[in-house]
């Protein structure tokens, strides 16, 4: 069991690493493909949405066959082969089309990993456990930041992928020998599946609350940091690669302090909502003074990554309310929404950044209508999740 968790630890750090490496390839793909920021906005937005389209079925699968076949299988065909296709691509249309299939292969890794803690380590310790391992996993973050700028400049963008692809098939097949499924639960009589997970009440602040809590700080890292650092700070790819580095540095920390808080406060809502509170004033900084200089705005996009790392706890909260036989699809519906509001954010953020450019303005006062698009999203979802009702284990 410990290899097998060590292992989806491992294709967790490709999951995070693939859904941030495009704020670095952005440069390249607009050089040789012609892909458009709006373009690369939508690509990197529909990682996202399949993600989270595709933990319906990864919630069926994992309840139903267990998560050694559902994330080996997965990750090999989609994420080995969505690679392959980034590869070879000569179009931004291809670029969609891979990023696609890479969302389709790393659905269901986090999720195994959290449906075999939830069935197989006490309840009390889910939250630490997953702050761990999000913690751990998000080192992909930091590999999609400066290390993936000098390899692109050794070796070339396609090259690069071309390496990635091999390693996500070994990955894969590594995945297929050391997971063990957990036993299968019984099911009780009665209404089951989805119906019945979406019928709870306390669940929809939850909801709510992770359909927004990770859209800022996945949207900004993965994708807006590096045009940001370039048009209004004037960085080059070092300084972006460093910028985009210090952001992932954050997003571990914040992943690591927020799983065990739930049993130092002896709350889950009250992290979770001051936390992000914290990290709304931050955007709310940036959007009333969008280029605060190097020093400043390398420190309020830390903050944000930071402070909204809740995921861990609010996958907690969430689970808190599951039965046991339906902790696979509980825990995967929790993803949809987490994940599905960062493509369904990334993909308007194009939208709100192109209307607010404006013939001659500076390009600060763009990216000032971004931050404050964010700002007031996240502050819309911790209004929700204020009226949730507090579940510890």
């Amino acid at each position: 069991m410990r290899l097998g968790i060590a292992a989806l630890v491992v294709g967790y750090v490709l999951s995070q690493f693939y859904r941030a490496f495009l704020a670095v390839l952005s440069p390249a793909l607009q050089a040789d493909l012609g892909a458009t920021p709006v373009q690369l906005a939508d690509a990197s937005g529909l990682w996202f949405l399949i993600f989270a389209l595709a933990q319906i079925p990864v919630g069926y699968a994992l309840d139903r066959v267990g998560p050694r076949r559902t994330v080996a299988v997965l990750l090999a065909i989609g994420g080995a082969g969505g690679t392959a296709v980034f590869a070879g691509a000569t179009t931004p249309g291809a670029i969609s089309l891979a990023m696609a299939l890479i969302g389709i292969g790393c659905a269901p890794v986090l999720m195994s990993a959290f449906y075999i803690f939830a069935r197989t380590y006490p309840p009390a310790v889910f939250g630490t456990l997953a702050g761990v391992l999000i913690g751990v996993g998000s080192m992909g973050n930091l590999g999609a930041a400066l290390p993936l700028s000098l390899a692109v400049e050794a070796f070339g963008w396609r090259g690069t992928v071309w390496a990635l692809c091999a390693l996500t098939l070994v990955v894969a097949l590594v995945l297929w020998r050391t997971v063990q499924d957990p036993p299968p639960a019984p099911a009780p009589e009665g209404p089951g599946g989805m119906r019945e997970i979406l019928m709870r009440p306390a669940m929809w602040a939850v909801f709510a609350m992770l359909l927004v809590n990770y859209a800022p700080s996945g949207a900004i890292r993965g994708l807006w940091v590096g045009p940001y650092g370039a048009q209004v700070l004037g960085l080059d790819a070092a300084g972006i690669g460093a910028l985009t580095l210090a952001m992932g540095l954050a997003m571990v920390v914040g992943n690591f302090a927020y799983g065990p808080m739930d049993r130092v406060f002896g709350t889950r809502k009250g992290v979770v909502l001051w936390g992000n509170l914290i990290g709304v004033a931050c955007l709310a900084v940036l959007w009333v003074w969008p280029a605060p200089g190097y020093l400043a705005a390398m420190l309020l996009l830390a903050a944000v990554g930071c402070f909204g790392m809740s995921f861990p706890l609010l996958m907690a909260h969430g689970r808190a309310f599951f039965p046991p036989h339906l902790v696979g699809r509980g825990v995967t519906l929790c993803n949809l929404f987490a994940i599905g509001g960062v493509g369904l954010f990334q993909m308007l953020s194009g939208r709100v950044y192109d209307a607010a450019r404006a013939p001659g303005a500076p390009p600060e006062a763009a990216f000032a209508t971004l931050f404050g698009f964010f700002a007031l999203v996240l502050a819309a979802g911790c209004l929700a999740y204020a009226f949730s009702r507090d579940r510890t284990d």
